[in-house]
């Protein structure tokens, strides 16, 4: 008996220290990468579009022109699929996200235990938040850059690759779920987790078109402090 309990008394331990090393660890990365900038060469161009990086505390947006040279969104993301189908918008931002934390969570106080659970276990996919805006204006939750068309085309490419599409490769609306007027959810290609969150998705498609990003980050500050 006193064996079995030895084991398992090992066991637990085990487990502990090896949770607690992982913490450690995770906190660790989370805190250092984010510093490490990526694409530290970056020239922002002379001419060319204002591209938009925002935060709202939780979600990370990339925001562009509804219609450009690289791309005409418009095409591909009816006005329709908002709850007020209002078309005056100039711009379009666009985040992606686990589909359970993005449909029930806008704010962090909106946060369930089981949500969050069910995000890092990247059980719920993912989805893509669209909405249809004005350019932003600047300020600490919300930097500009200027981009040349080729970067421009590259990002839009990116942007295009976080949704999922049907066998016609029509972009596929979660019908009547919102957080405003001007908004709505597309499903999402990947899987969210603790190492790849909303905001390591955002950081990833900058990084990718060698804008300013950080290394790694699972937060939005991580993304923003290379726009200061």
């Amino acid at each position: 008996g006193m064996k079995i309990l030895r084991l398992v008394f090992r066991l637990l331990w085990r487990t502990a220290v090896g949770l607690l090393t992982f913490i450690a660890v995770y906190a660790l990365a989370a805190w250092l990468l984010p510093m490490i900038p990526a694409n530290a060469d970056f020239v922002e161009a002379e001419t060319g579009t204002l591209i938009y990086v925002r935060t709202n505390g939780v979600h990370t947006d990339l925001v562009v022109p509804l219609r450009s040279i690289a791309k005409d969104w418009s095409q591909r993301l009816p006005f329709a699929n908002t709850s007020s189908g209002d078309s005056s918008a100039t711009h379009v931002a666009f985040g992606w996200g686990d589909k359970g934390f993005y449909l029930e969570t806008k704010e962090w106080a909106d946060l369930k235990a089981s949500t969050a659970f069910k995000a890092v276990s990247g059980l719920s996919g993912s989805a893509m938040h669209v909405t249809f805006c004005q350019p932003p204006a600047l300020a600490a939750n919300c930097k500009a850059v200027r981009v040349d068309d080729a970067t421009l085309q590259k990002l839009c490419r990116l942007i295009e690759s976080g949704f999922a599409k049907d066998d016609s490769g029509n972009l596929i609306w979660i019908a009547d779920r919102y957080y405003g007027t001007t908004d709505s959810f597309y499903e999402g290609t990947g899987r969210y987790g603790l190492f790849f969150t909303c905001n390591t998705w955002t950081n990833k498609v900058l990084k990718d078109c060698g804008l300013p990003a950080a290394v790694w980050t699972a937060f939005d500050t991580g993304i923003i402090r290379h726009y200061e």
